[in-house]
């Protein structure tokens, strides 16, 4: 199985990267007994369904790449140095994380990946990633005086560990306007503000290692991520992928991407 998907435009191409690094589901075949089989029917940290919601995007010449792997193999969206992303308390899984974000456990007992294993999923996993994303930037800074990265991103309503709250329902991720200018940002701050939904800039998340890596607005290469309550677009205590919900925030996000493409 290839390590990504990438679904090309369908109509002639914008400079606009969507990210979907953690909808992915697969773990392959040799490493599937060192899991803990009732954490591995839950896969509880999924983005799931992104791919689905932001089904939208080829149609408005955006290129879309998401991961097939799931982040328990190896996380796309974290330093490969296992440098954390935050030091505020909250829980801090690694770039192969050993939990999920409630603290439990992900492998069997008595199973510990070693440096060795890390390092080689990194090379077979992680860096195809982002060398691709890379590529694409090359490409298109050529062709285009800017370009946006959309690194898409759920989460429970509600994960204590990292957040003692429940989450807003939409976060705003820059960096604190680091990885993308500040007029690309409004523009989506004010498109989502539409919405009515409530909506946070840069806590309780900034961004990830996607976001922070890639994003050089003194370069005209910007990085935004947006990380959504599930919530909005799932039922049956987030579940369940539920259409009449997703078709609201899809328009969301749609009118958003038109107006960040007109802005490039």
């Amino acid at each position: 199985m290839d390590v990504f998907k990438v679904i090309e435009p369908s109509k002639d191409k914008v400079p606009f990267i969507l990210s979907i690094p953690h909808s992915g589901t697969n773990i392959p075949n040799d490493k599937l007994n060192f899991f803990d089989k009732e954490q591995l029917k839950l896969k509880d940290d999924t983005d799931w369904y992104l791919d689905q919601l932001y089904d939208f995007a080829p149609k408005l010449g955006i290129t879309t790449i998401k991961a097939n792997f799931s982040r328990w193999l190896v996380d796309l969206n974290r330093n490969p140095e296992n440098k954390p992303l935050y030091n505020d308390g909250r829980i801090i899984t690694s770039v192969c994380p050993t939990t999920n974000f409630n603290g439990k456990p992900i492998y069997i007992e008595n199973y510990k990946i070693d440096e060795l294993e890390i390092s080689q999923r990194i090379d077979s996993y992680f860096l195809p990633y982002h060398n691709y994303i890379n590529s694409l930037i090359k490409n298109l800074i050529e062709k285009f005086p800017a370009v946006i990265i959309w690194d898409a991103h759920s989460i429970k309503r509600n994960v204590p560990t990292i957040y003692s709250q429940s989450f807003p329902d939409l976060i705003i991720g820059n960096n604190d306007d680091k990885s993308c200018n500040k007029k690309l940002t409004e523009i989506v701050h004010k498109q989502i503000s539409k919405s009515e939904l409530n909506i946070t800039k840069n806590h309780p998340f900034k961004g990830g290692y996607i976001t922070r890596s890639f994003g050089f607005p003194k370069k005209n290469i910007n990085a935004i991520q947006l990380e959504m309550s599930k919530d909005l677009y799932m039922s049956e205590n987030e579940t369940k992928y539920d259409s009449e919900k997703a078709d609201i925030i899809k328009k969301i996000l749609k009118k958003t991407f038109v107006e960040i493409i007109k802005n490039l």
